[in-house]
């Protein structure tokens, strides 16, 4: 062949918008069974199933850059921040839309929202035992056991974790989604507000449609007061937000409706700022509380571990003193205490005139009491101020009242 001239594999414009619309399900793929051969691209010939080898037969260009991030979406291997796990292909990989700009929508949602498997175990959580068995109940069985969740036994599809920040409620919703392998959509404000007039609310009605698509899926709103806090006089609101809050709204009204497993998680650290409606819609709302004596206790022993032949920690003195802390308190608590010693250390090793190899430096000391002391001292609770407040709207609100 002449130089300069286009190879024969060199697909045009037809071929790929024969190759896109079959990959997204809008138009079906040739099956050489039954006889029904598709168009075949005129600068190829290879089927549809040979067209990436084709592709790659050109020798790159953009052509190429475009045909591989197909292939990646056919093998579902990992999208940019890590879609989907590896494995065979069980469905298409975005449903079928009414229009390019939806397709558009849901890959940006891809991309940035669906995650793997958050490898968070119920083991790793310490304490929260009421909060644990009320998810169980309400998202991890009826998945596992989906005979007995019908009728007036369906599942709850909103369930709202409220307490104070700190207390673990993220992790929850990742052990939840690790438990039940569903998709795991982690939505924050940034992933549904765009600037532009209505894509907000299509990207909400995108997000749901993606969601029933892989389901069983769970949808996990962190923040969620952020996204829907209670609506006001038009005065006083945007109508931009009025909007996304009404179709956040109708798409979770339209969830209790159906069978499908999509549940909706939604986390916040004030309840008591949320909309009524989507109180209402957050059939089941569970407060995670700062941990116990013995939920601290063990936290203590797992930051800060007893080395045999060494000083004994005083668990039971840091127990009683951490009374209002939370778990991120609690962790706060323990770094400042081991950070002790090798401050004491960094101080040896800074006055020495030469510098030290690495594999010559000394071990850190162990953590003493005086070290617990003063990173008590040091790091005060954060989240003990409104206690009385997450207990009230758990009387009025809350799936389980204590007491």
């Amino acid at each position: 062949m002449a130089d300069g001239e286009p190879s024969l594999t060199r697909w045009t414009f037809e071929d790929f918008v024969v190759y896109y619309e079959t990959r997204l399900g809008i138009r079906r793929e040739a099956n050489g069974d039954d006889g029904d051969e598709g168009p075949t691209p005129r600068g190829s010939d290879h089927a549809a199933g040979h067209r990436p080898a084709a592709a790659r037969a050109n020798g790159g260009g953009a052509d190429l850059a475009v045909f591989e991030q197909f292939e990646r979406m056919e093998r579902k291997v990992e999208i940019r921040n890590g879609a989907i796990e590896d494995g065979p292909p069980q469905k298409p990989l975005l449903p079928s839309f009414e229009s390019a700009e939806m397709r558009n929508l849901a890959e940006t949602l891809l991309r940035d929202i669906i995650r793997g498997s958050p490898d968070v175990k119920w083991e790793s959580i310490k304490g929260l035992e009421n909060a644990k068995r009320l998810l169980k109940e309400a998202v991890v069985m009826p998945i596992k056991y989906p005979k007995y969740f019908t009728g007036l036994l369906s599942p709850w599809k909103g369930i709202l974790l409220f307490g104070p920040p700190g207390t673990g409620k993220t992790m929850l919703a990742k052990a939840v989604a690790t438990e039940c392998k569903t998709t795991f959509f982690n939505i924050s404000a940034s992933s549904i507000v765009s600037k532009w007039r209505g894509d907000s609310e299509k990207l909400v009605k995108v997000l749901f449609e993606l969601a029933r698509h892989h389901a069983p899926s769970t949808i996990f709103l962190d923040e969620i007061d952020a996204i829907i806090s209670q609506r006001g006089e038009a005065r006083s609101e945007h109508e931009a937000s009025r909007r996304l809050k009404t179709e956040l709204l109708i798409q979770m009204d339209g969830l209790t409706k159906t069978d499908e497993l999509v549940f909706v998680l939604a986390a916040t650290n004030l309840p008591w700022e949320l909309d009524a409606a989507m109180l209402r819609r957050l059939e089941k709302r569970i407060l995670v509380p700062l941990p116990e004596p013995d939920a601290r206790q063990a936290m203590f022993e797992e930051l800060l571990p007893s080395t045999p032949g060494k000083m004994e920690i005083p668990y039971n003195v840091l127990v009683e003193k951490t009374e209002g802390y939370s778990g991120s308190d609690i962790r706060l608590v323990c770094k400042e205490a081991a950070m002790q010693p090798l401050r004491r250390l960094m101080t040896v090793l800074e006055r020495r005139q030469e510098e030290v190899p690495e594999d010559e430096l000394p071990e850190v000391g162990p953590v003493t009491t005086e070290d617990i002391e003063l990173a008590l001292r040091n790091t005060r609770p954060s989240a003990h101020l409104h206690a009385h407040r997450y207990e009230k709207f758990n009387q009025d609100y809350g799936s389980h009242v204590h007491g």
